[in-house]
């Protein structure tokens, strides 16, 4: 039997030769000086090789292991060569499944992401996609397929969301395709088809009267006071909720008369300097009294290091009435 001193210690030849092991495994010697494992056995009564790849890429004990695992498939009445090229071909199918591909594709875009973009972009596939379409291949996924994945989410009144899924399939298709493991873009065929979007304006009160009666309604019921205090906020700088949802005290300048929004909650990536008004500032100052010992100007109401919910301006609104009437910035 061959040893680990025996193998490094192996010199090439003019001519090709091998070295036994045990078990039908040798080595074999190349004049270039390769060494190449492999494993001689007999199937169906002709004669056959298996080849376990180079020394010392794979060791002594590895390629022991795969003459083991090989005479165990005689035993059972199975040619190795064929049962390596199934899982061969098994594995080659699971690098063309779309949730696979789709995963890499996500993995790709990590430096043009934002973390919460990102984790927004897996949760939609996850919820709506991988249990449908996940499992399959893409050249198995056909636009019917498709379709009906995004009906799913039409049905549940969520037009704008699987608008949004069409275009991540499509983008997880055409990555597929470019690096070889698919051949078609199913999601694009269906675009047509999708349910059409009724835009228009989102509902808001733009008379100085009504608003201020929209503010005596909103903060006479009751509700958490730094919620009140974020209303009133995003009325005078007039920035989308989410920007001002995530608002730290580190943003602010010195004076508090401006506010330096990072590049990251930005919709076009780039940091927005805004101006605060006195009645911004004072509000700053009676907030900090409630959340000034925290990171975050407004955060939620059970956790300090947390941003205040994305729907607790919306509920707010809701319970004073103004549903459908008057919208928060989105």
């Amino acid at each position: 039997m061959l040893t680990d001193v025996q193998l490094r210690r192996l010199a090439p030849k003019d001519k090709a030769y091998k070295l036994a092991d045990a078990g039908g495994l040798f080595i074999l010697v190349q004049p270039n000086g390769s060494r190449l494992w492999r494993m001689k056995y007999r199937f169906g009564g002709k004669e056959k090789l298996l080849a376990f790849g180079t020394y010392p890429e794979v060791t002594l004990a590895k390629a022991r292991d795969a003459r083991d695992q090989a005479r165990s498939e005689l035993r059972a009445g199975r040619d190795p060569s064929l049962t390596r090229k199934q899982r061969q071909a098994e594995a080659r199918q699971t690098d063309r499944q779309l949730r696979n591909v789709g995963e890499i594709w996500i993995a790709s875009q990590a430096s043009r992401w934002t973390p919460r973009h990102r984790k927004d972009v897996e949760t939609s596939l996850e919820r709506f996609v991988w249990p449908d379409l996940g499992s399959l291949n893409l050249n198995d996924i056909t636009p019917p397929m498709v379709l009906a994945t995004i009906r799913k989410i039409e049905a549940g009144r969520a037009r704008e969301t699987a608008r949004r899924i069409r275009q991540r399939l499509s983008a997880i298709f055409l990555f597929g395709i470019a690096h070889g493991l698919g051949t078609q873009d199913p999601a694009a065929i269906v675009k047509g088809a999708l349910v059409p979007l009724k835009k228009g304006r989102q509902p808001a009160i733009t008379d100085l009267g009504e608003l201020r009666d929209l503010f005596r309604q909103v903060e006479a019921i009751p509700a958490h006071p730094v919620t009140l205090l974020a209303l009133r906020f995003l009325a005078l700088t007039s920035v989308r909720s989410g920007e001002a949802h995530a608002m730290g005290w580190h943003e602010l300048s010195e004076d508090r008369s401006a506010w330096l929004i990072p590049a990251e909650r930005m919709k076009m990536r780039r940091e927005h300097e805004v101006p605060l008004s006195r009645q911004a500032r004072e509000i700053l100052e009676a907030v900090f009294l409630l959340t000034g010992k925290g990171p975050l100007v407004f955060p939620n109401n059970r956790w300090a290091h947390r941003p205040m919910s994305e729907n607790a301006l919306s509920y707010l609104l809701q319970r004073a009435g103004y549903s459908g009437r008057h919208s928060r910035q989105s």
